[in-house]
């Protein structure tokens, strides 16, 4: 159990603050949306975070999807460690990146990828080629739907736009966002009437394979089978986004969910977290005839001095090699374990929540009724969440601090970290109906 003791983040957190913008390198770790002052990571090990005052807390971010396997994987470190006496980076092309694209597509139904170094990145690759195959230049997006902060993707995001309630496109050409057509997810009709107006002009429509960015969002039963094929109808590319979903959801992604089951496959993905295996690192993939338009086999360019960085693609491929059946099984029962402990334990005290899944990931809203788009995602009681946030961190569970993310379970919860979760649910439910019974 952690102390009280925060002294030390705090220190840190202001030395942050005159350096750093907010004092964070991506907004969300602030704690803004749920107050108190953010916790900084000295060391992780298997599943459990320890902070600069010494606190250990049970890990339910797991790095925002990477740690399938938990942190500092002794069989990942050797990867890594062997890797790294070898040298870090060459500017060449190297085998690690050769084993781990051959392991990519034969988890998925992509032909080829091309390895880059953030998500973001993958997503602004995938956008780029799919307008110079097309040779068309609109986009068709989801709200809610967060594809990285790409310029003519940032209109109404999710992730970090939606925690903080930033609009979505401060800083962005309005040239650029009016190449964005924004529509509300799990809405066919939108979708066919969209189409039925700018068909001719729609170089892609990208959406998340289940949308875990504005909480986990299932699409409807056939709903991405229903873009794919409206894609085609138009003469447009499927982009889906596997940044988060990708050998996380299933050992297939979210495309294992319904596209491995229904027999249908996006044009292009794009892939990042597990991949990387903890390091920066992405990657978009797709059919043959559309990847090979990108240079040097033809004329739309993309580069990247550290894609395919050593290091990065030994500890991805280590991650992944290391990611078994049995594996898979284990983070669906101890997802399963924890929704459940989390339901009953909020139903005891009464406080009205639902919980959605996508494979072996969660999230709790704090609202009555299921959440089928950005809309009702947004009408939810994030007061409630904050307070149950702050007593969860304060008995040693480290949640994320955002009623709009996705929970992450690893190989590593083993029965003494769900303990810890469990013992601690309790008196969460209580602050939680607290906060609610007061507003």
């Amino acid at each position: 159990m952690p102390t009280e003791t925060t002294d030390a983040s705090a220190a840190l957190f202001e030395r942050a603050r005159a350096v750093t913008p907010g004092g964070v390198n991506s907004p969300v770790r602030a704690f803004k949306a749920v107050g108190g002052t953010p916790r900084f990571i000295r060391s992780a090990q298997g599943a459990w975070l320890t902070d600069v005052d010494g606190n250990e807390y049970v890990d339910l971010i797991c790095s925002w999807g990477p740690m399938l396997m938990g942190h500092a994987h002794p069989d990942v470190q050797a990867a890594i460690a062997g890797a790294i006496v070898r040298g870090t980076s060459y500017g060449t092309p190297t085998e690690p990146e050769v084993e781990l694209a051959e392991e990519i597509v034969a988890r998925t139904p992509v032909d080829m990828v091309r390895f880059v170094s953030s998500g973001t990145e993958a997503t602004m690759s995938a956008i780029r080629l799919a307008r110079g195959f097309t040779g068309r230049d609109l986009v068709v997006k989801f709200a809610g739907c967060y594809h990285g902060h790409v310029d003519s993707l940032l209109a109404s995001s999710g992730s970090g736009l939606a925690t903080l309630s930033v609009p979505g496109t401060p800083g962005v050409p309005e040239a650029s966002a009016s190449q964005t057509i924004v529509l509300p997810y799990n809405d066919r009709t939108a979708v066919a009437d969209a189409f039925r107006m700018h068909g001719s002009r729609i170089a892609c429509l990208i959406t998340e394979a289940v949308p875990g960015n504005m909480g986990v969002v299932p699409p409807a039963p056939g709903f991405n089978s229903f873009l794919q094929t409206t894609c085609r109808q138009h003469g447009a590319l499927f982009i889906s986004d596997e940044v988060m979903t990708g050998f996380r959801a299933t050992a297939q992604g979210g495309w294992g969910l319904d596209g491995a089951v229904e027999g249908w496959v996006p044009d292009l993905m794009t892939f990042g977290k597990v991949m990387g295996g903890g390091f920066p690192a992405a990657a978009f993939g797709g059919r043959a005839d559309v990847m090979s338009q990108l240079a040097p086999d033809g004329g739309i360019y993309q580069a990247g001095t550290l894609s395919g960085n050593p290091v990065a693609t030994t500890a991805g491929l280590a991650t992944l090699r290391l990611a078994t059946d049995d594996v898979y099984a284990r983070l669906d029962e101890v997802s399963a374990q924890l929704r459940t402990e989390v339901t009953d334990t909020l139903d005891v005290v009464g406080v009205p929540h639902v919980i959605q899944t996508a494979g072996t990931m969660f999230s709790v809203f704090f609202r009555e009724g299921g959440v089928r788009d950005f809309e009702t995602a947004q009408d939810q009681n994030t007061e409630v969440y904050a307070a149950f946030f702050r007593a969860m961190l304060a008995r040693g569970v480290y949640l994320p601090p955002s009623a709009f993310e996705s929970w992450f379970v690893s190989a590593a919860h083993d029965d003494r970290a769900i303990s810890q979760v469990v013992e601690a649910l309790p008196a969460a439910a209580v602050a939680a109906l607290t906060t609610l019974e007061a507003s």
